[in-house]
């Protein structure tokens, strides 16, 4: 069995890591320090926006980053807010990049 990241480790992890390849990310809502999920808001700064979530595939017990919403950044943020709603334990990265980068397929960042 392997070992959980604290969900603040992992953001801080995350933070540092998106840094260092001169990407811009904010914590926008801090959730449990221990348990909370992630959510990452990925604003490409041309008015719109994906928001990704760490789901399970069930075939393969892997966690992967899944799309919870894209589009237009409010219907984003109206959909960001909705799972918030759901989850008060919930954190909340917002990463810019027009380009679009925000590293999740990175090896380690599904963990």
């Amino acid at each position: 069995m392997t070992a959980r990241l604290t969900a603040d480790f992992w953001v801080h992890a995350y933070l540092a890591r998106l840094g260092q390849a001169g990407i811009a990310a904010y914590v926008i809502r801090r959730g449990d320090a221990t348990a909370g999920a992630v959510l990452v808001k990925l604003a490409t700064l041309d008015g719109r926006a994906r928001a990704f979530q760490r789901s399970f595939d069930l075939s393969t017990g892997e966690r992967a980053w899944v799309v919870l919403a894209e589009g237009e950044e409010a219907d984003v943020d109206t959909a960001i807010a909705r799972q918030r709603g759901f989850d008060p334990d919930l954190w909340v990265i917002e990463v810019e990049d027009r380009e679009g980068r925000h590293l999740l397929d990175e090896p380690g960042l599904s963990d």
